[in-house]
């Protein structure tokens, strides 16, 4: 199964969820809870808590990656992410397949494809290119570590927001699910599912290197226009 792994770039990390992300997480998940439509999002010490423990036994038992987005300017935790729905090819062909079982040693196997998911960002962390790092961090990771052969996105079909967001980055929609299954709010939610295959992945990574890139250069010209 895949080890906990920091991920550093430019404006963010990506620590190994711990416990001692727990009271930042609640801070982080109480700062506006207006832009929490879609997506769960601990609320309070003890639900951070709770949260986190779930996150670290689905990760015991090989089911998925949880990290903690630390915002690297600051040290401030922003918010969290992980791979999930960790799936492995490798091996003799089982029918039917039993999804997330690696073949051979499971101290050693890497996944042959997974999802990023469970991703949410503090408001004030949000729009700053903190999100799109990590995206390229977490993909960086999966294409040229693991060696995946696919990595999935998915988002409530009504999340207009993070569907236009994982389009600018070049993920191809595969389509809409239509009521997949039960939304935040309680609504039937139809799904939206993206991905990205290994042959598209270094079109990708460029696309999402020249948006970071940009993205530095609009902060350095903010700056120079700041009177001394």
């Amino acid at each position: 199964m895949p080890v906990p792994v920091l991920l550093a770039g430019r404006s963010v990390r990506l620590e190994p969820l711990a416990p001692r992300h727990t009271e930042a997480l609640a801070v982080a998940g109480a700062e506006d809870r207006t832009t929490y439509a879609f997506t769960p999002v601990p609320h309070g010490v003890q639900a951070s808590h709770e949260y986190i423990d779930r996150a670290l036994a689905d990760q015991a038992a090989g089911r998925s990656l949880p990290f903690a987005v630390v915002r690297a300017t600051d040290g401030r935790v922003v918010g969290s992410t992980r791979f999930l729905d960790l799936d492995y090819w490798q091996g003799p062909l089982v029918w039917p397949a039993v999804p997330g079982v690696p073949f051979g040693d499971p101290a050693t196997a890497v996944p042959d494809a997974a999802e990023i998911g469970n991703t949410w960002l503090s408001p004030g962390a949000q729009g700053t290119g903190i999100n799109t790092e990590a995206k390229l961090l977490m993909l960086r990771h999966a294409f040229e570590t693991w060696g995946v052969r696919r990595i999935s996105l998915r988002a409530d079909a009504r999340n207009v927001r993070s569907r236009a967001a994982m389009e600018r980055l070049g993920f191809t929609c595969e389509g809409v699910r239509r009521a997949h299954s039960r939304g935040l709010d309680g609504a039937v939610r139809s799904t939206a599912f993206y991905s990205i295959l290994d042959e598209e992945w270094p079109a990708v990574r460029s696309i999402i290197e020249l948006k970071l890139s940009a993205g530095a250069q609009r902060k350095r010209r903010r700056k120079t226009l700041v009177p001394a």
